[in-house]
């Protein structure tokens, strides 16, 4: 089946590229590869390239390359999705203590379920989850694989802050606050692991990543945020090769 890309102007310096209308595993992998295959042109004239659950948007100096010939531009480059044909996943193993101060909500997602905290714990931490998209705030990722076993509601009335490093359940969505804000998801946990510091040039997550959740004590947690503090902590990562996820 023919898959067809559309092109379509975004403001007076923006090209939305959509790929697909609905929210899929297998578009979602074809906007990412799309748009590492545009970054690594490195055109002086495009400044940002920002992909989401099934389109890209790309940033351009309108002074610098007309509309038309960028789109010619990016649709020559169509071609290198289809060469890429599997793709090694790249997973961040992301440490979580999961329930009492850190998780206060825990409980909540448990009796809405009809489950003890610890069934919460062993089926939050036991999938893959794929990062779809950032947004919301710098560094949130949008994560698609949540079992509908530990799907809650948003809270009626949303908490003014809530820390960072907080992991959420948000309907059949789970997601980790990236930095100290508002949100009314359901709090199971909390990372020590800082996904977005405004002195890196990049988070730590991104679209494509897949990342599995690892329940830790309060002792570990309070290593690994000592650590990070001293700058002497590294996430830790692995492959899996798509046939095995």
């Amino acid at each position: 089946m023919v898959k067809v890309i559309t092109y379509k102007p975004y403001g007076d310096k923006g090209i939305l590229i959509e790929l697909g209308k609905e929210i899929s595993e297998e578009i979602n992998n074809r906007v990412v590869i799309f748009s590492q295959i545009i970054e690594k042109e490195n055109h002086s004239h495009i400044t940002d390239v920002i992909p989401s659950y099934n389109s890209i948007l790309v940033i351009y100096n309108p002074l610098e390359i007309s509309y038309d010939d960028l789109i010619n531009n990016i649709k020559s480059l169509e071609k290198k999705i289809s060469k890429i044909e599997k793709n090694n996943y790249k997973v961040i193993h992301i440490p979580v203590i999961y329930g009492g101060e850190y998780g206060e909500d825990l409980e909540i997602v448990a009796n809405h379920n009809n489950l003890s905290k610890e069934d919460v714990v062993k089926i939050h931490s036991e999938t893959y989850y794929r990062v779809y998209m950032l947004g919301f705030t710098p560094g949130f990722p949008y994560l698609g694989g949540m079992s509908e076993k530990i799907s809650t509601p948003r809270k009626k009335t949303p908490r003014k802050q809530i820390k960072k490093g907080s992991v959420g359940i948000g309907g059949n969505q789970t997601g980790i606050y990236s930095t100290n804000s508002p949100g009314g998801w359901q709090i199971i946990g909390r990372s020590p692991l800082e996904f977005f510091d405004v002195k890196k040039s990049k988070p730590l997550l991104k679209p494509g990543h897949l990342i599995k959740f690892e329940p830790i004590d309060e002792k570990e947690y309070i290593r690994i945020k000592n650590m990070i503090e001293e700058e002497k902590f590294q996430a830790k990562t692995s492959l899996l090769e798509e046939t095995s996820k």
